[in-house]
């Protein structure tokens, strides 16, 4: 299973071992733009893996700090309560990059940057750029994606 991020299309295809569409979703990457940088807030380029999968059995709209639920729903209204939240709901794919010196190893890890795949509040628009550096997801999607795929699948995530 090989999963394809176009940044310039806000768009994930998700193709199986035979190079065959299975799905296509809309996506939101960093609202900075790509590269690799560490502290950048930018979605890193190239090859990597899903490392880990985290969040099976949580409810929709779960919240996570730091790949942990903390126990809150998110809600309207506790999205009005935390503005400037940076909301990571639901479920985590967490990527590593395979590529060293372009987002493996140094300050441009990828996993030590701690870049997701991960599900949003409704109101985070997708199709358009706007995350601090990780790819956003519809919640409904992410918990699709989250069971179609197995940990080390392959991401590419490109400018195109």
């Amino acid at each position: 299973m090989k999963l394809h991020i176009s940044v310039a299309h806000q768009a994930m295809t998700v193709f199986d071992d035979q190079g065959e569409v299975l799905r296509e979703y809309p996506v939101s990457t960093a609202k900075a733009g790509v590269g690799e940088v560490s502290g950048s807030y930018q979605t890193p380029r190239g090859r990597h893996i899903i490392r880990a999968k985290i969040g099976a059995g949580q409810p929709e709209n779960t919240v996570f700090v730091r790949r942990r639920p903390t126990g809150e729903i998110w809600s309207p209204a506790l999205g009005e309560e935390f503005p400037g939240r940076d909301w990571i709901l639901t479920r985590i794919l967490w990527l590593s990059g395979c590529e060293a010196g372009c987002n493996r190893l140094g300050c441009v890890d990828t996993m030590r940057r701690y870049i997701y795949i991960h599900g949003s509040p409704d109101s985070a628009e997708m199709g358009l750029p706007g995350s601090h550096g990780c790819v956003r997801m519809r919640n409904a999607d992410i918990v699709e994606l989250f069971d179609l795929v197995p940990c080390y699948s392959e991401v590419e995530i490109t400018e195109d």
